[in-house]
């Protein structure tokens, strides 16, 4: 029988963002109910804290046990166990913040709800709501003072307290995407030709990388957006694209992986974007058209982290809703065969045969941006169906 003590003890070992931890069995496994610890949170200022969970603690236990003792589903809970009925505020400032939260998350909206957890707001919903803040009613908020005061009850006194007026506001995200930013991009075309010159013999000897689709891929700028199974992907991306296209396309990736001592210099040089999760959103967000603006290709992988289990994770809308506004065509692209060769927590991968195929591109023409993104993971999810890798 195993022990849901010890595993509890493990977890609550491996971060102080778990204030407390359940396990329990269900017909998929071991379950974990996660209460989180909002004061340490607040402390680091994050704000995606689903996120923050998921990778850096639940996936970093699995990392370290025995496949009977992994954790197959979690949950985590909010300030308090249940919603509460909604309070009658009344107030002409209540009412505006709530209705745009409602509006925002397309949920309903109670007094105690917590705009991450309950109301499953994301880093882009962020901008979008610290933007209307400002505009509707002359207050500044940040991610440092968001991360304590993620309730909505918290966020209204916030609001109520230092509130300088009271209007209705419609910008929206394409507004504040369309803004200039004071930074320019930065292009190394005889580094990206080395990496690409040392990389694509090395990967096509190491791991016999198989290539196909070169052809998709428009003369014009465009998003490419590969499946993501290990830290060998955007590697795989530079080496395998053809040197007109490198030389004019830049990466996104994020500054707590990229940003290390030992790989910022290739980030620094790679035309490589570094985002943070948790910090400068908005700014974070107007840097990623910057390709786009300048007729460049951007290189983001939709699911925002690496596969744990080889199988697709869900597809974040922001590659769709630059697609869309910009409308530029989405190049789905598969890599199979990273994740067996450089698993997470591993080091140094395993010469496994890998396959990558740039697929045709979707145009955003008459597309929404929720048919962008379902219609680029159906393209992945089925080649990589119709054509399996053999390992």
């Amino acid at each position: 029988m195993q022990n849901f003590k010890a595993i509890e003890e493990k977890i609550l070992s491996i971060s102080a963002f778990v204030k407390n931890v359940e396990i329990s069995k269900d017909v998929n496994g071991l379950r974990a109910t996660l209460y989180p610890n909002f004061k340490e949170l607040d402390r680091s200022n994050i704000i995606n804290i689903e996120s923050e969970l998921r990778w850096y603690v639940i996936e970093i236990y699995n990392f370290e046990v025995e496949d009977k003792d992994k954790i197959n589903s979690y949950e985590i809970i909010s300030h308090r166990d249940r919603l509460e009925d909604d309070k009658d505020i009344g107030t002409q400032e209540y009412t505006v913040l709530k209705s745009f939260l409602a509006e925002l998350s397309q949920k309903s909206v109670f007094f105690h709800s917590h705009l991450e957890l309950d109301l499953g707001l994301d880093s882009i919903d962020y901008v979008e709501l610290f933007i209307f803040i400002e505009q509707s009613f002359g207050v500044i908020v940040n991610e440092k003072i968001f991360s304590s005061i993620m309730i909505m009850s918290e966020l209204y006194e916030y609001i109520e307290k230092n509130k300088k007026f009271v209007k209705s506001s419609d910008i929206g995200l394409k507004d504040i995407l369309a803004e200039s930013i004071n930074e320019e991009l930065k292009y190394s075309p005889w580094i990206m030709y080395l990496y690409k010159t040392v990389l694509f013999p090395l990967f096509k000897i190491y791991f016999r990388l198989e290539v196909k689709g070169c052809e998709n891929i428009p003369k014009s700028e465009c998003i490419i957006a590969p499946s993501h199974q290990s830290m060998l992907d955007g590697f795989l991306i530079e080496a395998t694209l053809p040197y007109k296209i490198l030389k004019n396309s830049f990466f996104l990736a994020y500054k707590n992986v990229f940003g290390t001592r030992f790989l910022k210099p290739i980030a620094d040089n790679g035309q490589t974007l570094l985002i943070d999760a948790n910090e400068n959103l908005k700014y974070t967000m107007q840097q990623c058209t910057l390709p786009l603006k300048n007729r460049s290709n951007l290189v983001i992988f939709p699911e925002g982290a690496r596969s744990r289990d080889r199988e697709l994770l869900e597809f974040r809308p922001f590659f769709a809703i630059l697609s869309k506004l910009y409308n530029v065509p989405v190049v789905p692209v598969v890599i199979d065969g990273s994740f067996e060769a450089l698993r997470s927590g591993t080091s140094f991968p395993k010469p496994c045969k890998i396959k990558l195929k740039y697929l045709e591109p979707i145009y955003p023409d008459n597309l929404t941006v929720e048919e962008i993104v379902q219609k680029t993971k159906d393209e992945i999810a089925q080649e990589m169906k119709s054509d399996p890798l053999l390992i």
